[in-house]
């Protein structure tokens, strides 16, 4: 009988983006993640952190009230490392580059980490800052 010696120098796993737009097209879902992304018509609105998370919180898009701001973890998920300007999956309309996250910076609490979709790179600044709101909720 014959031996065989399996030795995996190194396996990378890459989940592939899979993203549906709903019949209203409003409405992006992750498939992927489950998450589910407003993604309407209207000019997003540019909010300094504190209102954003508002905005979120009181959306009411889609026959859902249940959206929020996204975390740095989740936002950066939309990246599309493949492209720039913008470095987002297609299916999004885009308009701006910068996105704020709900991830506060850990050595301040008056910065909060945003997206970059320019070129998907992220940073942090002060909550007082006004950039883009893109909201989520946990889907189905």
């Amino acid at each position: 009988m014959k031996k065989i010696l399996l030795i995996i120098l190194g396996l990378n796993i890459v989940l592939l983006a899979d993203f549906t737009r709903d019949s209203n097209d409003i409405i992006v879902s992750d498939n992927v993640s489950g998450l589910e992304w407003q993604d309407d018509n209207l000019e997003p609105p540019s909010l300094n952190w504190v209102d954003a998370i508002a905005y979120c919180t009181n959306l009411d898009l889609g026959g859902y009230s249940d959206w929020r701001l996204p975390n740095i973890n989740e936002i950066t998920s939309l990246v599309d490392d493949s492209k720039v300007d913008p470095a987002i999956y297609s299916i999004f309309r885009q308009r701006g580059y910068f996105y704020w996250s709900s991830t506060t910076y850990v050595k301040s609490k008056n910065y909060a980490w945003f997206i970059r979709f320019f070129d998907g790179s992220h940073n942090s600044n002060p909550k007082r800052t006004e950039h883009h709101v893109r909201c989520v909720r946990a889907g189905k």
